[in-house]
């Protein structure tokens, strides 16, 4: 792609400028995945960039959109730092892929072993996690006093990482990883085991740890738009239980809507949405970014 890759992005930047905000724009973003079109990520950015004074411009680089295969991502995260990118937020399914092409990890994007913010500065171009932090806050939040002592979790991507890893930073005792790809599924609960002890385990069995879980939580993309149903089956479900899902595009995912009649907890993935928009924000400017402003910003964007 090379040089073509680089005109494209350059374009895309200056026809997003125009549309925005003119002259003003000075910081550019852009959000790289796949099926992203619904993405508030872009639009709380931007209102908190115009609260703030910031000329700020973000766009949705979508590879099913652009029709870019999955190895391109090395050679648009060059390109985009060449165009002159602040930085990219990226998201499903990548946040693994992208680490090897960066040329320095923050602690937490290396010992979660996934990057979901990528800033260029210095010549360099640094991978961090948001992500983690992001549930970690959404939780404790609007999750008090909900029972951690075994967790169940679907998905065992780069989001399943971060989330496993806020979950053990928030003293669950038990976490099962469940995946459908049970090698990725075992390389995570090494991974965490490692960091956090042998309290992460694979489990087999998904009617099994659901039935023991306390809580359980989906990182999977089951439930998006694009990938309708459940990761499991919600009979399982007692009333006891709490259910979380990372997932906010629908805000109320099929698992959550069974979950709620059921009579669980329930946790939606709009406030790791939010939190992990504020930190990115904040790497990518330099200011601080008001959480308030920013949940009124993810409303305003829908």
């Amino acid at each position: 792609m090379g040089d073509s890759l680089v005109d494209l992005l350059c374009r895309l930047a200056d026809e997003h400028k125009g549309a925005a905000s003119g002259d003003s724009e000075k910081v550019v973003i852009g959000l790289v995945g796949r099926g992203i079109q619904s993405s508030r990520t872009p639009g709380m950015h931007e209102r908190e960039a115009r609260r703030l004074g910031i000329g700020y411009s973000y766009l949705l680089l979508d590879f099913d959109r652009l029709g870019f295969p999955d190895a391109a991502i090395g050679d648009l995260i060059a390109a985009a730092e060449i165009a002159g990118f602040h930085g990219l937020n990226v998201t499903h399914p990548f946040k693994q892929a992208v680490m090897p092409v960066l040329d320095v990890l923050s602690p937490a994007a290396r010992a979660i072993g996934a990057v979901n913010t990528v800033v260029f500065a210095g010549g360099r171009k640094e991978g961090h996690n948001t992500d983690s932090w992001g549930f970690a806050e959404s939780f404790r939040e609007a999750m008090t006093g909900a029972s951690m002592g075994c967790v169940a979790m679907f998905g065992a991507g780069g989001a399943g990482a971060a989330v496993a890893n806020a979950l053990m930073e928030m003293g669950v005792g038990r976490l099962f990883v469940l995946d459908s790809q049970p090698s990725r599924a075992s390389d995570l609960a090494s991974r965490m085991g490692a960091l956090f002890g042998g309290r992460v385990e694979t489990w087999p069995d998904p009617a099994a740890a659901v039935r023991m879980a306390n809580g359980i939580v989906n990182t999977t993309p089951v439930g998006m738009a694009k990938y309708p149903g459940t990761p499991f089956d919600t009979a399982l479900l007692t009333a006891e239980k709490w259910v979380a899902d990372i997932i906010y595009f629908p805000t109320e995912t099929e698992l959550l809507v069974a979950a709620r009649t059921i009579g669980c907890r329930t946790l939606p993935g709009i406030g790791m949405a939010i939190y992990q928009a504020v930190r990115a924000f904040e790497l990518f400017t330099g200011r601080k970014a008001d959480r308030r402003a920013m949940a009124d910003h993810f409303e305003a964007a829908a």
